[in-house]
């Protein structure tokens, strides 16, 4: 699990990092950040998502699911869980 500091976030940012809840169907990225609590954190890492890793979106609803695929399984993410992931 990857806890930044605020220089380290700040540094994140500045490479035009974005929310994974941003980010349009159909596109692939790559995790930098966790912004949460261990407990979030924790819950993200168990179903592999985790700094380093590839995020296909399948499926970004506003009011709906947010559906990602990593490493070969398809992960339904709430938007709020999804605001919290960092991805470039």
């Amino acid at each position: 699990m990857l806890n930044l500091s605020d220089p380290d976030k700040r540094a994140v940012r500045e490479i035009r990092a974005v929310p994974l809840s941003t980010v349009e169907a159909g596109r692939k990225v790559y995790i930098v950040a966790v912004d949460a609590g261990h407990g979030l954190q924790g819950r993200l890492a168990a179903m592999g998502l985790v700094p380093g890793v590839q995020v296909d979106v399948i499926l970004n609803s506003p009011r709906g699911p947010f559906i990602v695929a990593v490493k070969g399984s398809r992960i339904i993410l709430g938007q709020g869980m999804a605001r919290k992931i960092i991805v470039v």
